[in-house]
């Protein structure tokens, strides 16, 4: 990433698309007060200096995939390499080096609900342990307030977007499904990664990319919005705005708290990401910080002060190697 330094305007501009990633730029014009051209040309600016992604997300419990979390301890010279063949494998949702690149902790998203392809990571000599965890139940609704934090009541209201500024009812499976897995069709297996790569991609160009009509794309995927099938997410690196201590955090918690427990840190400002998993820890976090003194008083004052918490391993993250965004092969 291409140094670059955010202003007001440009955190705006995040907050809007967190809202809604494929918002037309006039909308957002109109709304920060500004020309629909210096709205094009910031995120231009930021997207090609890599500082900012929007990528869709396919929500896991809704798509019938299995998200397993795994911490591979490695061999420092060898695990930046490793994390970054890691980020381009197809079945990888998010990559990062911990603990000063001593550890790669990453997602894998494995259809039907399969198991963690840990067989050739564990005969990888650079790597020393495996340890992999089942995430099951997100905690967290919204997003990591650092980056939503930009707009007013008012703006984020006229951002938001409603359903019924969608034309295009769900239909079919989607509309049955009432929350449960919905069977992935043809168009969907060309489409997700597409969007996983530019969130912002134009119809044209996902048709192109899909090989389907532009008309099929464009009802597809507004069926798998209106579903929550598929997500926007915002990437940006803590560090340019402010927040220069990232922490992944795995708790062991009573089982009679944890759900307590999940819904409390969920509700943290500091909060990334929350999900309950299996194994002998829990419950999994991630905490953005301003800085190591304020993610010392994270972990003293409020993680020990909450009832039922018997244990908390932490891990700084050194850097992401990806996010939701696809790493194209090469």
């Amino acid at each position: 990433m291409r140094s670059v330094t955010l202003d007001l305007l440009d955190r705006q501009l995040l907050h809007a698309l967190q809202l809604d990633g494929r918002a037309a730029f006039s909308a957002i014009a109109e709304v920060l007060g500004v020309s629909d051209r210096t709205v094009a040309r910031r995120y231009d600016r930021l997207r090609s200096s890599d500082a900012v992604r929007v990528a869709g997300v396919p929500d896991s419990r809704l798509t019938g995939h299995a998200d397993w979390l795994v911490r591979l301890s490695a061999l420092p010279f060898s695990a930046a390499p490793l994390a970054r063949a890691l980020a381009r494998r197809p079945d990888t949702a998010w990559v990062t080096l911990a603990s000063s690149g001593t550890e790669i902790v990453c997602v894998f998203r494995v259809a039907a609900g399969g198991p963690a392809p840990l067989a050739d990571l564990g005969r990888l000599p650079q790597v020393t342990g495996v340890r992999a965890q089942r995430l099951l139940r997100p905690a967290m609704n919204g997003r990591w307030r650092g980056r939503t934090s930009a707009l007013d009541e008012d703006q984020i209201a006229a951002l938001r977007p409603s359903a019924a500024a969608d034309p295009v009812p769900p239909a079919g499976p989607l509309a049955e499904a009432g929350g449960a897995a919905v069977p992935l069709t043809r168009l969907d297996r060309s489409l997700l990664p597409a969007l996983a790569a530019d969130g912002r991609a134009t119809y044209p160009a996902l048709a192109r990319r899909s090989g389907w009509s532009e008309s099929a794309v464009r009802r597809r995927l507004s069926e798998l919005r209106r579903a929550a099938v598929v997500t926007f997410d915002v990437e940006v690196d803590a560090g340019l705005l402010g927040f220069s201590a990232q922490c992944l955090l795995w708790l062991t918690v009573t089982p009679a708290r944890l759900g307590d427990v999940a819904r409390a840190l969920a509700e943290d400002p500091e909060a990334a990401f929350v999900s309950t998993t299996t194994g002998p820890d829990n419950l999994f976090a991630i905490v953005v910080c301003r800085d190591t003194d304020a993610l010392d008083t994270y972990l003293t004052d409020r993680l020990g002060a909450l009832d039922g918490v018997d244990r908390v391993e932490t891990a700084l993250v050194t850097a992401y190697t990806r996010r939701a965004a696809r790493v194209e092969q090469g």
